[in-house]
């Protein structure tokens, strides 16, 4: 009787047909470094294009037979300077969370939750960047083309060096932008193939 229990009670062998384990997750922690790599690069650039971009006019005075100078540079508008704080944040946080992938994310023993901290840390610094990239685009552009409804003229036909700088400082801050997303498509990605389907 006791023989017959222990028999039932033994598990079945196993067969040619069990399931394999599942394969080992994508390490695509390379990918991620030299996206980080190039947020550093890009964020970095677009700040030092607007921190020189300065430009030095001068302009004659009416009855008089002097010229008066007048600069251009980014501290005269709000925007700009939320734009300079906001990338150099930005730039700050792409050096430390590329010391972060090459001392984590590199490693297979790397968490779920340590990915998971840098997508939504990811998506932040991309909502941060993005803000400030449209609010600096928005002042660019009434520059360049000014505004006849409310009587707002260019002044990138005058001041022709310091819109160029602004110009390109933009659109390297929209290339950021669109590395943070892929480096945010990157950590889900890599999210959904640690996830062990059931």
């Amino acid at each position: 009787m006791s023989s017959v229990d222990t028999e039932k009670a033994a598990p079945p062998p196993l067969s040619s047909g069990t399931v394999a384990p599942p394969p080992p997750p994508k390490d695509y922690s390379s990918f991620d470094v030299v996206l980080r790599i190039l947020l550093f690069g890009s964020t970095l650039a677009a700040v030092v294009v607007m921190v020189t971009s300065k430009q030095t006019m001068y302009f004659d005075v009416a009855g008089f037979s002097f010229r008066v100078p007048n600069t251009a540079k980014f501290q005269h508008s709000p925007a700009f300077i939320y734009f300079v704080a906001a990338l150099s944040v930005v730039c700050l946080y792409s050096l430390i969370t590329l010391l972060g992938s090459f001392l984590f994310l590199s490693k297979p023993s790397c968490s779920t939750k340590t990915i998971l901290h840098f997508a939504i840390l990811d998506v932040l610094m991309l909502g941060l960047a993005a803000s400030a990239t449209g609010t600096a685009g928005g002042v660019a552009y009434i520059g360049l083309k000014g505004n006849t409804h409310v009587r707002w003229t260019k002044v990138c036909n005058i001041y022709d060096k310091f819109c160029r700088h602004v110009g390109g400082s933009i659109v390297v801050a929209l290339f950021a932008s669109a590395l943070l997303v892929l480096l945010v498509l990157l950590s889900l990605v890599t999210l959904h193939s640690r996830i062990r389907k059931y």
